[in-house]
């Protein structure tokens, strides 16, 4: 039934737009400028204008039916919860970051103590002379 009736009000809307197309032009907006003018009576009734009424009429009352039609099968759900229904809840995100507590710089009283010199790793450079004593020679002296 519903096939049908949109069927119909497709070739009414064809229709109504060729009808109203083949129609002559009067001029201005609004009948303004045509013969007669605006405040005179009603114009003559062409044949073109009693189509066009009748595939208006026709376009407007295939509307409503498919209206009422449409309301009957209708539910009353909405879309969004018909969704949320058939989709399974997604897993929450797996973060290797830390939590946001551990986020913050320490404080200087939960500064961890330096570790000891004896657990550091020894230097492979040797240690800078102090700047007011005499630079070493680059080699040793040679011995006789």
């Amino acid at each position: 039934m519903e096939n049908v009736i949109l069927t119909i009000h497709l070739i009414l809307a064809l229709l109504l737009i060729g009808v109203v197309l083949l129609q002559r032009s009067e001029g201005g907006g609004l009948g303004i400028g045509a013969s007669g003018g605006a405040i005179s009576g009603r114009a003559a009734a062409t044949a073109l204008g009693k189509v066009t009424w009748i595939l208006a009429i026709g376009f407007i009352i295939t509307s409503i039916s498919m209206t009422l039609l449409a309301s009957r099968t209708a539910s009353t759900a909405s879309v969004i919860d018909q969704l949320g229904a058939e989709q399974p809840a997604a897993p929450a995100p797996v973060s290797n970051l830390p939590a946001g507590g551990d986020l913050l710089p320490p404080s200087s009283t939960d500064a961890p103590a330096p570790p000891p010199a004896a657990t550091q790793a020894p230097d492979a450079t040797a240690p800078a002379a102090p700047a007011d004593a005499p630079a070493a020679p680059a080699t040793p002296p040679a011995s006789n």
